[in-house]
């Protein structure tokens, strides 16, 4: 998440520059990007000519539905690909926290850019409680859950399909080699997907954002991302890989970071479902968590810039993906292609006492609850470390999970100094960032691997870590006053609603971590009235099950009966834009 930058073009798979223009096939038809819908793998190109191909819904909607404001614009086919890239890089820009910044025009009302009527998000409709889907009622199927990203985004992913599972349907948990063992272990079946989330994760923190800071870094990147969308497919239709059992998947869950998921889930004509750990969806309430916005009446424009840049980054090689695996139509410039398309249902895994579903989400969005795996259950911790929280006073935990760290040993002295002046013990998690690294132990601090935080954060006072969705989810669960430390991505909106709760302090961005903020931070944690606050929450949160709210919302919004597969004909995270926002926006 780098350095600002203007005028661009698009760049191939190797890195190397291409053309501006999205289309090579002027004067093929949109295509659809919905499963069922007409654009099935399985039809041939002389079948899929322009008189047999629809527009998606999306797309129509949008057509019958013109405004004068920035979003519309951006879906506007009759505004050329030059204006609009001129009006994105006018309106956005990326600062050097890797955060977009939309400057919304000072002559709009915030009635203006709010999306019309017909808009699904805004559909006053009644909705169906969740209470009153029976997943017991759903004959078995095959589900393929298909995720990107860290373990924190893998593990409640764990836990919903550990639940499909026992409601007796087949589920295979498409991710990263590297999480192998963790899926098998808990029962499911695993398939690899390409991409290596450590590769990932040092991108995004060195780069503090979405774009490199050098261009010797978009090849590395772009093979990252291409290795993912190529790997659905497979992940989707193709036998075990260890046991050569066949797997066929009657539907989809995915995250929006798999990229991917709605066009393969379009070819195979199944129903997809997408979950994730932070907002996706439009709304006027907030923007948004990759953005930056003053005014609040441009938080709902905010998710559509943030949708276009990701989607003129990866366009190319998701255009390659429909064309050569898929045998679909590519999907011409900025059709909504991204996880906003309107007619997928969304679910959002976090507590609604900590960020209620806001008033413009419409029927076919839910806010499940944070979704908790019990690893505390089964977990025998060393000896070494009950001894030593039986000791003394509770500890302050400190980690980072898998993020890496940049000068762990200058951290590390800051960590320590700031618990030994503000006289607390403490807990620090070594992590993927190398922290703990003591010339002479201290016997205020305990080091330690990853633990079930389950487990660990009811042992401890108060919380600081990254912010991810998940392990704020564990601190809030174990009633603890919690700082958070982002690095990137939705961490920052994370850190932002805790203290907004007055759950903890203000955030402190990694990059202005000091002994200072830490103390001041540690301080705050130790007031009585944040510890109240934090009880408050967990006692709220006490009686959500977002594991089967996850499930029921799911089995909720599928439809009545499953539409025939079509028979594909052969098969081989927060994550960024793959060139600096002049190369993406395709501007000279």
């Amino acid at each position: 998440m780098a350095e600002n930058s203007s005028g661009m073009e698009d760049s191939n798979d190797d890195g190397s520059a291409s053309s501006p223009s999205v289309v090579n096939d002027r004067n093929l038809p949109r295509a659809n990007t919905m499963p069922g819908g007409r654009n099935s793998i399985e039809r041939s190109e002389t079948c899929a000519g322009p008189s047999t191909l629809e527009r998606s819904r999306t797309e129509r909607r949008r057509q019958c539905s013109p405004h004068d404001d920035p979003a519309a614009q951006l879906f506007d086919d009759k505004i050329s690909a030059k204006k609009k890239r001129k009006m994105l890089n006018r309106i956005a820009t990326v600062k050097d926290d890797g955060t977009v910044v939309v400057d919304v025009p000072s002559n709009l009302e915030p009635a203006s850019i709010d999306v019309g009527p017909e808009d699904v998000y805004a559909e006053a409709a009644d909705e169906e409680s969740l209470d009153s889907t029976d997943p017991q009622d759903r004959p078995p199927m095959q589900i393929v859950i298909l995720i990107v990203g860290t373990r924190g985004d893998v593990q409640p992913f764990v836990a919903i399909g550990k639940r499909l599972q026992d409601y007796g349907h087949r589920v295979r948990l498409a991710t990263h080699a590297n999480f192998k063992e963790f899926v098998l272990t808990a029962g499911l079946e695993f398939y690899p997907l390409g991409g290596d989330p450590k590769i990932l994760a040092e991108y995004m923190v060195k780069n503090k954002g979405f774009l490199p800071s050098a261009p010797s870094e978009i090849p590395i990147q772009r093979k990252q991302i291409k290795d993912i969308i190529f790997s659905l497919l497979p992940a989707c239709r193709d036998p075990d890989v260890d046991t050569g059992i066949s797997f066929r998947a009657d539907a989809i869950i995915a995250n929006p970071p798999a990229y991917g998921h709605t066009h393969v889930a379009e070819a195979l004509n199944v129903p997809i479902h997408i979950f994730f750990t932070m907002p996706w969806t439009p709304t006027s309430e907030f923007p948004h968590p990759l953005s930056r916005v003053k005014q609040s009446a441009g938080y709902r424009l905010s998710y559509q810039i943030v949708d276009s840049m990701i989607w003129l980054g990866i366009r190319d090689m998701i255009n390659d993906f429909r064309k050569k695996k898929l045998r679909l139509r590519p999907v011409t410039y900025l059709s909504g292609a991204q996880g906003s398309a309107n007619d997928i249902p969304h679910g959002y895994i976090w507590s609604p006492h900590l960020v209620p579903k806001p008033k413009d989400w419409g029927p076919k969005i839910d806010v499940v609850g944070f979704c908790f795996l019990d690893l505390a259950s089964n977990y025998e911790p060393p000896e070494s470390l009950v001894e030593w929280l039986k000791a003394g006073d509770k500890p302050v935990y400190i980690g980072f999970g898998s993020l890496p760290v940049q000068e762990p040993e200058k951290m590390t002295k800051i960590i320590v100094d700031a618990l030994e002046i503000t006289g607390q013990r403490g807990v620090i998690n070594k992590g993927w960032g190398g922290l703990g690294n003591l010339a002479v132990p201290k016997d205020f601090v305990y080091l330690l691997d990853n633990i079930p935080h389950d487990w660990l954060f009811l042992q401890c006072k108060a919380v600081v870590h990254h912010g991810g969705a998940g392990t704020t989810a564990a601190g809030l669960k174990a009633a603890c006053p919690t700082t958070i430390v982002p690095f990137f991505g939705d961490q920052p909106f994370w850190g932002d609603q805790v203290n907004s709760r007055g759950l903890g302090p203000p955030p402190i961005p990694i990059d202005q971590f000091s002994l200072q903020k830490l103390i001041d931070a540690i301080n705050f944690m130790m007031d009585p009235k944040v510890k109240e606050r934090a009880v408050e929450l967990a006692k709220a949160m006490e009686f959500e099950d977002g594991v089967t709210g996850a499930v029921k919302a799911f089995l909720k919004h599928l439809p009545p009966k499953l539409p025939v597969q079509a028979s594909p004909a052969s098969s081989s995270f927060i994550p960024p834009l793959l060139g600096p926002l002049k190369k993406c926006f395709g501007c000279s």
